[in-house]
């Protein structure tokens, strides 16, 4: 089977109050048509329909301090509980205790291991590789993850051939940010349906989003709004256009902070966990409560051990 992983950065199930969280102001029509009708809120879990479930989970693990991104998308990766292991909740980047867990334990090199196909499809522009082989940047958890089981990231070619997608979605931060004037663009809907078709070349993929963290510490309502509707215009062509019976589709967070626009912090809010596709799939995370829970279910589904 087929199964995308799509990591949103920093998004947990708040309060109904468009005065602080952008999910209940920004018009997200596809996605609430999926939901009945409702907001990705916290009132809107848990949901189940004849394609998606929704369900809330524990980003907190049982140690005090609010979640981070470090520890919170290492414990998505391997399906262990980092933070009690360690006692405490570290981000933003890995540092060595945590990094350990990172190397031989996750899911992208258990994948590796049984021979599946296996991809992260974001594309790193040249700065990005000049900043983490001059030292000058760390590798947060996930392509360090990529890059432990020996994966390698996709770079500009790769985005300019087709083969990779920019971190924005529609790849306009290229142009506006990078400097690439020449760079393709997609309109979100399109952008949904290339996201679509690179995660069919694959038995395991991923896609990391992190402007919703960024946009949260900023606290910055506009800017998350305006993420918010774009999110939903890709959501419509990844779900629409693409046949999630044959495969799986798997949105997660490893914290909350988008949602709460009041604090510049992470909170303590329940994450969510957004899966589109076969009923059957869906139901093998029935018992999931955590973020701990999420890596195994993968490992069994695409039938690989850690």
């Amino acid at each position: 089977m087929n199964l995308l992983f799509l990591f949103l950065d920093g998004i947990g199930l708040g309060e109904d109050d468009p005065e602080i969280n952008p999910f209940a102001r920004a018009e997200m029509p596809y996605l609430e048509s999926l939901l009945g009708g409702k907001k990705l809120t916290k009132s809107a879990a848990p949901f189940e329909s004849d394609l998606l479930t929704l369900k809330a989970i524990d980003p907190n693990l049982g140690v005090k301090g609010l979640p981070q991104s470090a520890t919170g998308q290492a414990v998505l990766l391997t399906g262990i509980n980092i933070p009690a292991e360690l006692g405490y909740h570290y981000g933003p980047k890995p540092n060595p205790e945590v990094a350990k867990y990172l190397d031989g334990q996750t899911i992208f090199s258990s994948a590796a291991r049984a021979g599946k196909k296996t991809a992260l499809l974001n594309a790193y522009p040249p700065r990005y590789f000049d900043g983490i082989d001059s030292g000058k940047r760390l590798y947060s958890s996930i392509p360090l993850a990529l890059t432990n089981a020996g994966i390698p990231l996709f770079t500009e070619k790769d985005y300019y051939a087709g083969a990779a997608l920019s971190a924005d979605f529609t790849g306009e931060g290229w142009r506006t940010f990078l400097g690439f004037p020449d760079a393709p663009v997609f309109n979100p809907e399109r952008a949904g349906e290339k996201l679509g078709e690179l995660a069919g070349n694959y038995d395991l993929s991923f896609f990391e989003y992190w402007a919703s963290d960024y946009a949260g510490h900023k606290q910055d309502m506009d800017w998350a709004v305006k993420q918010l509707e774009v999110f939903d215009g890709v959501l419509k062509g990844l779900v629409g256009k693409s046949d999630w019976q044959s495969a799986l589709l798997l949105i997660a967070s490893d914290h909350g902070n988008m949602e709460d626009l009041g604090t510049r912090k992470h909170t303590s809010a329940q994450t969510p966990l957004l899966l589109f596709g076969d009923k059957t799939k869906r139901d093998a995370f029935a018992d999931v409560s955590d973020l701990a829970g999420v890596a195994p279910v993968i490992n069994n589904l695409l039938s690989i051990a850690m």
